[in-house]
């Protein structure tokens, strides 16, 4: 590093805008996310569906239903409550990754822990996401989804110990593209990945996010009802 030369930015090469043939393996397990992520969706959109049921219905059932049908009268109240004790013994013996909103979570793991997931992220925190949202929680399912997503490419990548960069292209691959499926909104998911979680705009990590996030979104009416999510 020379004296003129700013510390804390990454050190850009040239070879950094090159397609190399390992740019079409990224592709290629881009293309694997895409599907895995549309059934990720599924199931997530289905955990939703089954805890509301058991929360404010106390029936076993995915059918889609809304808690304002609920019968429960003034004790409704204590189903958010009993939700989000639940949640806590998950944080408090599960994983703590569990706790936020799903994107903060995504881009500490790729700044400071090297693109890294555990594995139990993937299971819990879809798990407890559904059942903070069928508890009545104020949250949303963009947050879940791109964590699980972002798991699995993570996980996949540390599985065949591939390099920094390469784990983060395909932890972003999962992430947007699990967004694509839930929400059918591929151009948005790229844009997504640009802004928050990529810090970079590079072939080595774009084309991958943009294969996976294309898969998804052409799978998606394939598992699930083709129009918006919130018609």
């Amino acid at each position: 590093m020379t004296a003129h030369e700013p510390r804390g930015l990454p050190t850009v090469e040239p070879g950094d805008f090159t397609a190399t043939p390992r740019l079409l393996l990224l592709a290629l397990i881009g293309c694997g996310l895409g599907v895995l992520s549309a059934y990720l969706s599924v199931w997530l959109l289905t955990l939703i569906n089954a805890c509301t049921n058991l929360f404010f219905f106390q029936r076993l059932s995915t059918a889609p239903a809304s808690p304002a049908n609920h019968t429960l009268g003034p004790w409704v109240i204590l189903v958010p409550v009993a939700g989000s004790l639940i949640i806590g013994l998950m944080a408090r013996f599960g994983s703590e990754k569990i706790r936020g909103h799903g994107i903060p979570e995504a881009i500490e793991s790729i700044l400071i822990k090297g693109s890294r997931v555990e594995p139990k992220v993937a299971i819990l925190k879809p798990l407890s996401a559904a059942i903070s949202i069928g508890s009545g929680g104020p949250f949303g399912a963009e947050g879940p989804i791109i964590m699980t997503g972002g798991a699995i490419g993570s996980l996949i990548a540390q599985y065949f110990h591939m390099s920094a960069a390469e784990r983060k292209a395909l932890l972003v691959a999962g992430a947007t593209a699990g967004m694509t499926a839930v929400f059918g909104t591929p151009v948005a998911a790229v844009l997504l990945a640009v802004e928050l979680l990529l810090f970079e705009l590079r072939p080595r990590s774009l084309l991958p996010v943009a294969v996976a996030c294309c898969v998804a979104g052409f799978a998606r009416p394939l598992l699930m009802e083709p129009g918006p999510l919130f018609p």
